[in-house]
């Protein structure tokens, strides 16, 4: 066999999905639920098209498109160390012939592996992956509930601390008309929803600060939480498929991230509810989520001197249920697709290295909206 991307590719396109994995077990071995589960990601989400072709003088290098399926299989396998995935592509027979390489001798060394994943960080090669996917595969799909959340990732470097910023003088207007305010006073979430000087997403997304830092977060119970590194914002559409995320400094408020994270969803994506929790109690987050053409749904926080909580409409505490499905999503990112154990350091590193647990994670997630891979497509329907 001169390549098994090639036979892949013939097996998807003219073997039916009922036979493509015993087509690959007679060609392959015996595969594991695991194997299974990378077959799909790999079909699904078209990696190689991605990766870019090295050439030139010198010595030919290795090929990127088989690393990359390696990290790939490295979150499918929840394997927390490159030097651990490596190991197993030496003794896994069935595993490194899908991710490329007929022989052990094939295989790079521990130093390419890093190198080209410092590559990917740079290039955002599975960013890329991910928006291409949901696009291809959500573009046309009316969403009905897009849920909003976030979730603590644990660093393993040194916090640095926050700036100190100097806000300038307000100078005071005698006049009783009210002025509006010039940038340097308008806080983050006011230059995202200024209408007057409007922001391009690039423009809030690079405002948002990327060090790690020290943050806290409250849960349901009003217990608080502390550690040190990054946090992870995430859209979640109906049937627990990520479609954006934002990797922010620890300290973020969950508020300054939620308008470019929406946009982000709405340039991929057509929905109809927006359902957040009330850390993103904001009427300015309402008023913008009203502009995409959006309802909101976010209960309100307790007013101060207040005993009574405000009570959300029935009909809104019914939809509100499902915003659940974020909190799962991010079950599943950490406990089976690497995203608990983050061995890599700087913003970049990490985001690529959640990203390519959420390609894994969203591409089992597809999978599983379809319908059984053991299924015809017929059968799947009903």
């Amino acid at each position: 066999m001169n390549s098994l991307l090639q036979f892949l590719t013939q097996a998807f396109g003219t073997v039916l999905q009922t036979r493509l994995f015993p087509a690959l077990q007679e060609e392959l071995g015996t595969m594991s639920s695991l194997h299974e589960r990378f077959v799909q990601a790999l079909v699904t989400l078209q990696l190689d098209g991605f990766v870019t072709v090295r050439s030139g003088p010198g010595r030919p290098p290795h090929d990127r498109a088989s690393i990359a399926r390696a990290f790939l299989a490295k979150a499918v396998f929840n394997i927390v160390h490159t030097r651990a995935l490596l190991d197993r592509l030496l003794v896994d027979t069935v595993l490194r012939r899908l991710c490329g390489w007929e022989t052990v001798a094939q295989v790079p060394d521990e130093t390419v592996f890093s190198r080209a994943f410092a590559e990917f960080a740079n290039s955002e090669l599975p960013q890329r992956v991910h928006a291409a996917l949901v696009q291809r595969t959500q573009g046309n799909r009316l969403i009905g509930h897009i849920l909003r959340d976030s979730t603590a990732i644990e660093g393993r470097e040194k916090s640095q601390p926050k700036p100190a910023v100097v806000s300038p003088p307000i100078r005071r207007s005698h006049h009783k008309t009210k002025k509006p305010k010039s940038p340097e006073q308008m806080t983050r979430l006011d230059r995202q929803c200024s209408e007057e000087i409007p922001m391009t997403v690039g423009e809030m997304l690079a405002e948002l600060p990327r060090a790690c830092d020290s943050g806290c977060k409250t849960n349901s119970k009003g217990n608080k939480s502390y550690w040190a590194g990054y946090k992870l914002h995430v859209d979640v559409a109906d049937g627990q498929i990520p479609i954006s995320c934002v990797l922010t400094s620890a300290s973020l408020n969950d508020t300054q991230v939620a308008i470019p994270l929406a946009l982000l969803t709405a340039q991929r994506t057509t929905s109809l509810y927006d359902l957040m929790d009330a850390g993103y109690d904001s009427d300015q987050i309402r008023e913008h989520s009203v502009r995409l053409g959006h309802v909101p749904i976010i209960p309100r926080k307790k007013p101060r001197g207040s005993e009574e909580k405000p009570v959300m409409d029935p009909h809104q505490a019914v939809r509100f249920r499902e915003r659940t499905g974020v909190e799962r999503v991010f079950s599943r990112l950490k406990e089976e697709f690497g995203g608990e154990f983050v061995r890599v350091r700087g913003w970049a590193k990490v985001m690529a290295h959640l990203r390519f647990g959420m390609l894994a994670l969203t591409a089992d997630q597809i999978a599983h909206w379809i319908g059984p891979w053991d299924k015809t497509p017929t059968e799947a329907a009903i």
